[in-house]
């Protein structure tokens, strides 16, 4: 009988806050959402790995986690919509967008088109178009109501770092004579790009291409750009904190748009200003309503900027014009010539200034904006890469003197769920109901069924920690060589030991709980015995008991100490050393019963089975071996990962028969799960985003927990999911198989599109795993189907002839079995429930890989469907594409010419009822609209503004009540 295994599958992941490869979006709270649930800090939308997370500012949790089933990518930017503040687009490392509904965290498309990571989202002012910027020098135009790609953009030659889309703002006399018109045109026909490669460009999308590029950096790439609120200006962000300022002009913008060929510039070079910060600028932003901008690099900084007035760069102009004839000591006369400044050749210094530093508590990956107390303060929202959020307010007056500086504060944060720094090391307490991460100052203890952090202590450079019996102590092994002992209860350090002079790598617990021994590199392992002391209360005659370690002995090793392990029966210490070789000792003689040699690279971590028979050792050289105890033999070498792994653990108990089963973790990302006993890999478990550093395995075997570069924690839980072998090898050979023919496809797409002259537009077309498989049924249904026409067909000849002949009609035929497995449904209508399942770009995709010899059978279908009014509209887009794909064939073959014709008869009729039916519900819903119109009708809902109106002065009316009965 065929050996099967139960699967472990990722339950929970918790730890963290933010990654480091995605922005953050504040959300202030509409006035539609619940009293009860709104709080004055609002919430902040941020990527975690995979995952989106909502986060409540004020109570420091979690509101809503977005986690899509099919995605293995990391999200690397988020884009809200203006228009529906609901809708948000997700953009992830492959190259996929998902558009989410906030309220429901469910997925309302996807779009997958970019063969790279989407580095910039921007929605248009309408909200029904969506342009996505990609590492793959790409831009995409994607249609939200349509739910396809539109085309794409092809220019620049690195990295797409901005875009925004422009309008052409009309003047009023320009208004008044368009007013006819103004309907039919869209609103935004342009759009602003920056790239890496120092390049700005500005795109019309009415006939998508580039009208106008300039050099943005003259000291390298183009990291950012902020677009003004008015859309009359813009800074564009480089290296060494080098700042340029342009204007828009929008007037030209809209002559361009009526004048095809003009020569006239749009963007206006104005100047070139810097920062306090020398690093690369990674992001500018402009305030919504103040004259402000917010500006960060990848220090640990953020600076604001003041956007003078007129009147304040007259004056400041003027003071230092008074200044400098003083100087010379030149008569100063009064002069009005500053009231004639002409702000186009005023120096860009002068517009922008700087207004407060705000220092932060970690390098910062991205900002927002977020709605401040009062018109006189300022907030803004920090995402840090050292896994925390941060929410300052700032005064938003200008300072009056040099001497005062603009105060500010840190008011809010969220940093207790997740770690500053990575995880070094994991433990489990005896009943695996706590869990102690330790990382590089913080040791945090969690519950594992609830996902909640307890506890928060300070603690060193920690390398290693576990629970001492009764589960109320952890002990922590530092980089100094200090032992630090931790009361969960109480939250305090009990003790500091300096048990080594150089870092301890490892530590381990007796099997009786009474010794705990130590590793550490200065080549020796110490024992410590745990013992209860009576403690004087100063102060007092009273005495407490306090736990305390004392060392008992000490075994000296030839190198450094990096893993170590008590066996299950006590009998045996086995100890990994630098010289790439396994000792194993008699616990309590300390004399040398075995050497394990074979390993190329020191051992980095070891384990021993539960009936002390085999041990299991990984090394920094890839591989994993496993050891009988017995005589120190070695059972089997697994070439297990792609670098170094960092932890191997058998599964504590032998309570399902996998007492033999162990688990490693690597550099490489991955977990791996193997069969002791048949020298097998079972499960390859993947999902981090960073090296494994830490992992931990139940008592029971149920679930295992694993820690990564990437500040998250992983829980992979046991489920009742039975794998085997065979499938498993099965299923990694088709991925390998499906990356590879992806990958070619991509590479041929590729070099069609560099043959001859660069075109600017093309499809936004890409293959994927779910296209191919939807070609493939396509392609099956239509062999398929037409076998099944002629079938029935000839079924039908012959029950007529048999009619008019009096005879007896014969039986119906044999069909195929997928059509009797569907209720005997007709080759046509499964056709085209195959159509109707497939998103709609996923439908074009598909059709693309179609051969022109299938094109008859498809027309073939196409016609039947239009005869039998079927829709109509899936119809139309199917023919329009594959002729738009297919035209020169088409054109060139007169074979063709009978189908298109009797198609376009058929069509041509079923779109005339369309046109008819729409008409009608058309000129119903004039009649209703204006009868709507006539009544007036009065809501509740309608008249919110009206009720609370801004005063205009000291004396306004601030209120005024309507009649809503």
């Amino acid at each position: 009988m065929v050996k099967s295994y139960l699967k472990f599958e990722r339950s929970s992941t918790f730890g963290q806050i933010c990654s480091t490869t995605s922005n953050c979006i504040w959300d202030p709270r509409t006035e539609n959402e619940s009293t009860t649930s709104r709080t004055a800090a609002g919430r902040t939308f941020v990527g975690a790995n995979e995952d989106v997370l909502v986060w409540d500012l004020k109570r420091g949790d979690t509101e809503a986690r977005w986690h899509a089933t099919d995605n293995k990518a990391q999200v690397t930017v988020i884009c809200r919509s203006q228009t529906d503040p609901d809708v948000f687009a997700v953009g992830y490392d492959d190259g996929k967008i998902r558009v989410w509904d906030s309220r429901t965290a469910t997925i309302l498309f996807t779009f997958n088109g970019h063969k790279s990571a989407v580095t910039q989202l921007v929605f248009d002012s309408s909200g029904v178009r969506l342009a996505s910027g990609s590492r793959d020098t790409n831009i995409i135009l994607w249609d939200l109501v349509g739910e396809v790609g539109l085309y794409k953009l092809r220019g620049h030659k690195d990295q797409i770092t901005s875009l925004n889309f422009l309008s052409a703002q009309l003047s009023s006399s320009e208004e008044g004579a368009d007013l006819a018109t103004a309907g039919d045109t869209e609103g935004d026909q342009f759009l602003l790009s920056t790239s890496k490669d120092a390049l700005i460009k500005i795109w019309d999308l009415s006939t998508q291409h580039c009208m106008e590029t300039h050099v943005a950096q003259n000291n390298g790439e183009c990291w950012a750009l902020g677009l003004s609120p008015e859309k009359d200006g813009c800074i564009t962000a480089g290296n060494d904190g080098e700042l340029r300022a342009w204007v828009i002009d929008n007037q030209a913008l809209s002559r361009v748009s009526k004048e095809l060929g003009s020569s006239e510039k749009v963007l206006k070079d104005r100047g070139t200003f810097y920062r306090n910060g020398k690093d690369r600028t990674t992001a500018v932003a402009f305030h919504p309503k103040k004259d402000l901008i917010a500006l960060h690099g990848s220090e640990k900084a953020v600076e604001l900027w003041r956007i003078r007035s007129e009147d304040d760069i007259r004056k400041s102009l003027n003071r230092k014009r008074k200044r400098k004839r003083e100087k010379l000591g030149e008569e100063v006369l009064m002069d009005d010539d500053t009231n004639d400044l002409d702000m186009n050749n005023t120096p860009i210094t002068e517009v922008f200034v700087p207004h407060v530093i705000l220092r932060t508590g970690g390098r910062v990956r991205s900002i927002d904006w977020a709605g401040g107390k009062s018109s006189k303060s300022l907030s803004i929202v920090v995402a840090t890469t050292n896994n925390q959020l941060e929410l300052y307010e700032a005064d938003a007056k200008e300072k009056k003197s040099k001497d005062r500086n603009v105060d500010y504060n840190r008011s809010l944060s969220v940093d207790m769920p997740g770690h500053r720094s990575d995880i070094r090391c994991l433990a489990l307490s005896s009943d695996d109901r706590m869990l102690a991460s330790a990382s590089q100052g913080a040791l945090k203890i969690w519950n594992t069924k609830t996902q909640s952090c307890l506890r928060t202590l300070e603690c060193g450079y920690a390398l290693c920690t576990t629970f001492l019996p009764g589960n109320k102590i952890v002990v922590l092994g530092t980089r100094e060589g200090s032992l630090e002992l931790f009361d969960i209860a109480s939250s305090t350090l009990i003790d500091t030991i300096s048990a080594h002079e150089a870092a301890i790598w490892a530590i381990d617990l007796s099997p009786d709980g009474k010794t705990l021994v130590t590793g550490s590199a200065d080549k020796s392992a110490k024992f410590w015995e745990l013992r209860v002391i009576q403690e004087e209360v100063l102060g007092t005659t009273r005495k407490q008991p306090r736990l305390t370690l004392i060392h008992t002995r000490t075994l000296k090793t030839a190198d450094d100490i990096l893993a170590l392990k008590f066996s299950p029966d006590g009998k045996f210490l086995s100890v990994a050393t630098l010289d790439t070789t396994v000792k194993v000792f008699f616990t309590d003689s300390l004399k040398l019963y075995l050497t394990l040699y074979g390993h190329k690279l020191p051992v980095l971590s070891l384990d021993i089975s539960y009936d002390s028979k085999l041990v299991v050792t990984s090394s920094a050289d890839k591989t994993v071996r496993l050891w009988g105890l017995d005589f120190g033999d070695c059972h089997k070498t697994f070439l297990a990962h792609n670098d170094s792994i960092l932890s191997v653990g058998f599964i504590p108990d032998n309570r399902d028969g996998n007492g033999h089963h162990f688990f490693s973790a690597s550099k490489d990302r991955t977990i791996k799960y193997y069969d002791g006993h048949k020298f097998e890999q079972i499960q390859k478990l993947e999902g981090h985003f960073g090296e494994v550093w830490a992992m931990a395995i139940s008592h029971d075997g149920e679930f295992v927990v694993t820690a990564a570069h990437d500040k998250s924690i992983r829980m992979w839980s046991q489920t009742d999911e039975q794998i085997f072998l065979e499938e498993e090898r099965e299923k990694e050979l088709e991925e390998l198989y499906e990356n590879t023919l992806l990958t070619s496809l991509d590479e041929d797409g590729a070099n069609e599109r560099t043959d001859g002259e660069a075109v600017e537009s093309t499809d936004p077309s890409k293959q994927s795993g779910e296209t191919l498989i939807a070609s493939e049924k396509i392609s099956e249904a239509l062999t398929l189907g037409m076998e099944d026409l002629a079938l029935m067909t000839e079924h039908n000849a012959s029950t007529t002839r048999a009619k008019q002949k009096g005879t007896k009609a014969p039986a119906p035929p044999a069909r195929h079995p997928i059509y009797l497995a569907n209720n005997n449904v007709s080759a046509s209508s499964h056709l085209l429930s195959i159509l109707q399942k497939l998103p709609p770009q996923a439908l074009t995709d598909s059709l693309l890989l179609l051969s022109f010899s299938q094109l008859p059978a498809l027309l073939t279908f196409l016609a039947i469907f239009a005869e039998e009014q079927r829709n109509i509209p899936l119809v139309c887009r199917v023919l329009n594409f594959m002729l738009k794909v297919h035209n020169k064939q088409i054109v060139s073959s007169r074979l063709m010419r009978k189908e298109l014709l009797d198609l376009q008869s058929r069509l041509r009729s079923g779109m005339e009822k369309s046109r008819r039916e729409m008409g009608f519900n058309l000129a119903g819903l004039r009649v209703l609209g204006r009868r709507m119109a006539d009544e007036q009708p009065r809501f509740v809902d309608d008249n919110v503004d009206d009720v609370e109106v801004k005063a205009k002065g000291k004396g306004g009316k601030k209120r005024s009540f309507v009649n809503v009965a």
